[in-house]
């Protein structure tokens, strides 16, 4: 690999997000944030939840920000350059392997999935008027926003090099939303209990690891999953997401 020209390539999309990071944070943040403003303030403020919901819907909302920022800033630029614009081809033309125009697109994805998470948590925190949370576990929260924001991008990855233009509103009704209201991002993986076949179900959507493992290192007094069995999910879905969108990446191009 030429650490030259992945370091230039990474460059390039940094100013292309930094061009486009008013629209790319409206159309990932907006829906988390209304969210946060109307069950984390406007139910807890009325009497209709709990306060402590709001310490609850915290982690969700940041796993879910990361998730959906990291994986549309991948996936969005690829469907566009290697339908339309096809500013893939150029690309193709670098010194370095195919495989690392790939992995640098997963790198970029991954800034800006840490990025979103590091806006989402003060401004959230504001929104819904003040959270309780623990700085008891702050390795293990780094840990996490590395393994999530991997996740976001390969998966975004994956899916813009499977998802044709036709099929990206598909994509957000079929993968998407399934994966936003199953994720475990609104309530926690326990609150399924009466729901047994679901409660199992849920356990392939990798949003649901992302959310228990953030609640596990910010409010670990709420019920979450195992922090081993959320770490190895993450780790297994990382690499399988990163293993198909390299072969779909390199079918792709090459045809």
């Amino acid at each position: 690999m030429n650490l030259k020209t992945f370091v230039a390539m990474l460059a390039r999309d940094a100013h292309v997000a930094r061009r486009n990071a008013v629209t790319l944070a409206f159309q990932t943040l907006l829906q988390p944030m209304m969210f946060v403003f109307v069950f984390g303030r406007v139910m807890t403020t009325s009497g209709l939840m709990s306060p402590q919901y709001k310490s609850l819907l915290l982690p969700g909302i940041i796993a879910l920000s990361m998730v959906m920022t990291g994986t549309w800033a991948v996936a969005m630029p690829l469907v566009s350059e290697f339908q339309f614009t096809k500013e893939i081809e150029d690309r193709l033309l670098a010194p370095m392997d195919m495989e690392w125009l790939a992995v640098e697109k997963v790198v970029a994805g991954m800034i800006q999935a840490l990025i979103a998470g590091l806006v989402v948590i003060p401004t959230a925190w504001l929104v819904m008027g003040g959270v309780s949370l623990s700085g008891d576990h702050i390795g293990l929260l780094l840990t996490l926003a590395v393994l999530v924001a991997c996740l976001a991008s390969t998966l975004g990855l994956a899916l813009g090099c499977t998802v044709g233009p036709t099929q990206v509103g598909l994509m957000f009704s079929l993968v998407l939303a399934p994966m936003i209201f199953f994720g475990c991002t609104y309530y926690p993986w326990q609150a399924l209990a009466a729901f047994p076949l679901l409660k199992r179900i849920v356990l392939v959507n990798p949003l649901v690891y992302a959310s228990e493992g953030f609640r596990s290192a910010l409010v670990p007094q709420f019920p979450h999953l195992p922090q081993p069995a959320i770490l190895t999910a993450l780790v297994l879905f990382n690499a399988a997401f990163l293993a198909f969108g390299l072969r779909q990446f390199k079918r792709k191009a090459l045809t």
